[in-house]
C-alpha cells in the first residue's frame, strides 16, 4: 500500500532541513564577514610598515643634512668630488607640485567631460568603442607614454614654441594628463551613473535643461567619487616616473614651463642603483617626502569633501 505522507509529517521532515540551510548560510556569512575583516586590517598594517619603513630609512639622512638644508637648498650635487656635496631638493619638489598641478588642470576638465558624455550623452556602440579605448590607456605600460613623448610630444613642443629642445616641464605636464584620464574619466562615469534618475527627472520636471541638470543636479550629487577619481588621478602623477624620466629632461633646475627640470619620483629613480651612504639615505628622503606629499593632498581632499557634504546636509 502506498504511504500516505500528512502535512505535520511533511513540515516536521522539512524544518530541519531549513535549520541546516539557515545554519550554513549564517557560517558562509560569518566566515565572509571575517575575510573581509582580516583584509581590511592587513590593509591598515600594509599602511603602517610602508611608513615605519620610509620614517627608518629616509630620516637619518634628513637629520644629518639638515631639514632646512634638505628641504628648501637649491643645489643638488651628491657626489661631488671638487666642492662638498650639496643636497637640496627644491627645485625637485617644486617641480613635482608644478607637474601634477598642470596635469590636473589639463587632465581633469578632460576626464569629466569624457565622463559626462559617457554617462548622458552617448549611446550605442560609441559608448562601447570609448569605454575600450579608455580601458586600453589604463593598461598601456609607462614607458610606451614616455617613447610616445619622447617621439612626438617633445619634438612637437620644440617646433611650436621654438624651444633647441622639448624636453621640459610642459611635456610632462601633457604626458601625465594623459595618463589620469582613464582613472578620472571611469571613477567619476560610474559616479554619475550612480546618481538616481528621479534627481535627474526632478530637475527637468521643473522646466530645467538637460545641461544645467547635469552641472547643477548630477555632478553636485557625484561629487564624492567624481572627487575620488580626481585624488586616484592625482596619486599616480605624482607618482609617475618612467614616462616623466623620458620626456622632462631630468636636469635639476628650478621649475619654469619649458626648463629641463626632474621630478622626486625621477631622482630616486636615476641615482639609487649608483648611491651608497649619505646619498643614499638622501634619495630616501626624497621617497619619505613623497610620501608625506601624497598622504597630505589625501587628507586635504578628503576633509574638503566632508565639510561640503556637512554643509550640503546642514
Amino acid at each position: 500500500m502506498a504511504r500516505v505522507v500528512t502535512s505535520g509529517q511533511a513540515a516536521s521532515t522539512a524544518a530541519p532541513l531549513l535549520t541546516d540551510r539557515k545554519t550554513t548560510k549564517q557560517r558562509i556569512e560569518t566566515l565572509m564577514s571575517g575575510i573581509f575583516k582580516v583584509c581590511g586590517y592587513l590593509s591598515v598594517v600594509a599602511v603602517a610598515l610602508i611608513t615605519i619603513y620610509m620614517v627608518v630609512l629616509g630620516a637619518p639622512g634628513i637629520g644629518k643634512i639638515g631639514v632646512g638644508e634638505f628641504l628648501f637648498g637649491t643645489e643638488w650635487f651628491p657626489a661631488a668630488t671638487t666642492r662638498d656635496p650639496s643636497f637640496g631638493i627644491l627645485p625637485m619638489i617644486l617641480s613635482s607640485i608644478m607637474a601634477t598641478v598642470g596635469a590636473v588642470i589639463i587632465g581633469v576638465p578632460i576626464g569629466l567631460f569624457t565622463a559626462i558624455y559617457l554617462a548622458e550623452f552617448s549611446k550605442g556602440k560609441i559608448t562601447t568603442v570609448l569605454r575600450t579605448v579608455i580601458s586600453l590607456l589604463s593598461g598601456i605600460p609607462s614607458v610606451v607614454y614616455g617613447l610616445v613623448g619622447m617621439i612626438v610630444v617633445v619634438p612637437a613642443v620644440a617646433k611650436i614654441f621654438g624651444l633647441p629642445s622639448g624636453s621640459s616641464l610642459f611635456s610632462a605636464m601633457l604626458i601625465l594628463a594623459i595618463m589620469i584620464l582613464p582613472t578620472i574619466v571611469s571613477i567619476s562615469e560610474n559616479a554619475i551613473r550612480a546618481v538616481p534618475k528621479e534627481y535627474r527627472e526632478a530637475s527637468l520636471a521643473m522646466g530645467t535643461t538637460q545641461v544645467y541638470t547635469i552641472f547643477k543636479v548630477v555632478l553636485p550629487a557625484a561629487k564624492s567619487g567624481i572627487a575620488a577619481g580626481i585624488v586616484l588621478g592625482i596619486g599616480r602623477a605624482v607618482g609617475e616616473t618612467m614616462a616623466v624620466i623620458m620626456v622632462a629632461g631630468n636636469a635639476v633646475n628650478m621649475p619654469g614651463l619649458f626648463n629641463s627640470v626632474r621630478l622626486m619620483t625621477t631622482g630616486i629613480a636615476m641615482e639609487m642603483g649608483y648611491a651608497a651612504g649619505l646619498h643614499r639615505q638622501a634619495l630616501f628622503g626624497i621617497g619619505l617626502v613623497l610620501f608625506m606629499f601624497i598622504m597630505v593632498i589625501n587628507i586635504v581632499l578628503n576633509r574638503i569633501i566632508k565639510s561640503e557634504d556637512k554643509e550640503a546636509r546642514s
